[in-house]
């Protein structure tokens, strides 16, 4: 949303000069005169009042016509963790099986209030919830591995194998002793913006942008269709498609190698399996879609399964554009397809 309060721009326009990193994220500066938007923390030099707009969120500044500054790199930084929560995430990774209390986080400096507001702001989580996820991660692999659920509780920090059957149950749906899926899913940032990335044992069954309409939907759908609940951690192929997508934005990825768990009817497969033939840097619509899965007449039934794709960038349904030409719907805003569509091009 474009802000028009001026004496809140005002605000805003100071922190700019000063580079105040408190608000990183807070605003996004449009800068008419380089056609480029900011964050506050950005180096470059800056801009006249009169010259610049500011939005809430960077999605209205792209759709505005601005592009990312190559200095700063707004979509990249304004949603990355800042370093107090990098230190946080620091002592989980140095202590993965004990529960950093707020006691802890103090000793070391950081703000428990601060860490909390991001992982909800952020996850959808507080850091406690975001934690007990990642020790139940690492009891599933355990257990998977063959341990016993007595060895992987008492080892995980558990006083008793009650608790920790209670806390695991919880968190996954069944009991550690039975065999329940669960989908990983786990946050990363691109050129566009923070990404979620959802995947099962056997594959990548979402890949959105956080910001992506009717989202809490998708993650309800999901874990109904795969009988699996989400919880927050990694596997190795969310690892590998945050690797791919990586590769993809800096141009040196064109063909992506992830396994995929993508749950659909048989019709919503057949479109999804057109849509990956695609070729990267060129586009399709709807009706040649339908004559390639051999029907015709099926052009709606084909935009309905197109919207209904979990998996962006990796299914290219950015690659698919009205037959006119026009810029048809895309979950994660028409400005991200345009960028899309133009970095692939450029790519070729």
């Amino acid at each position: 949303m474009k802000v028009l309060d001026n004496e809140q721009c005002d605000v805003w326009y100071q922190a700019l000069l000063e580079r105040a990193s408190e608000y990183t994220g807070v605003f996004f500066v449009g800068v008419k005169t380089t056609g480029v938007f900011c964050i506050s923390v950005c180096r470059a030099r800056k801009p006249k009042r009169e010259n610049v707009e500011f939005y809430k969120d960077f999605k209205t500044a792209l759709n505005a016509g601005f592009r990312p500054c190559k200095v700063c790199r707004p979509t990249e930084n304004a949603h990355s963790a800042p370093l107090l929560i990098e230190k946080a995430l620091e002592l989980v990774r140095a202590n993965p099986k004990t529960r950093i209390n707020d006691a802890e986080l103090r000793k070391h400096g950081i703000s428990p209030e601060r860490v909390r507001r991001w992982f909800l702001q952020n996850h959808g989580i507080t850091f406690h919830a975001f934690q007990r996820m990642q020790r139940v991660n690492i009891a599933l692999q355990e257990l998977q591995g063959g341990r016993t659920a007595t060895d992987v509780a008492l080892d995980n920090g558990y006083e008793s194998l009650s608790g920790f059957g209670y806390t695991y149950k919880r968190v996954t749906g069944v009991a550690p002793t039975q065999q329940g899926q669960v989908i990983m899913i786990h946050r990363f940032t691109t050129p566009l913006g923070p990404m979620f990335v959802c995947a099962t044992e056997r594959g990548v069954c979402l890949l959105e942008f956080t910001d992506r309409r009717m989202l809490e939907t998708e993650f309800s759908d999901l874990q109904r269709l795969l009988k699996a609940r989400i919880i927050s951690g990694e596997n190795s192929h969310t690892r590998q498609a945050e690797k791919e997508i990586s590769e993809y934005f800096s141009g040196t990825r064109q063909q992506f190698d992830l396994l995929l768990d993508a749950p659909g009817s048989d019709f919503q497969r057949s479109v999804w399996q057109e849509l990956r033939a695609v070729s990267y840097g060129q586009t399709s619509h709807y009706q040649a879609l339908a004559e390639q899965i051999g029907n015709t007449n099926a052009a709606r039934a084909v935009a309905a399964a197109n919207g209904a794709n979990r998996i962006a960038i990796v299914i290219p349904c950015h690659r698919v554009i009205s037959k006119d030409g026009a810029m048809t719907g895309y979950g994660g805003g028409i400005a991200r397809k345009e960028w899309l569509i133009d970095h692939e091009r450029k790519q070729r």
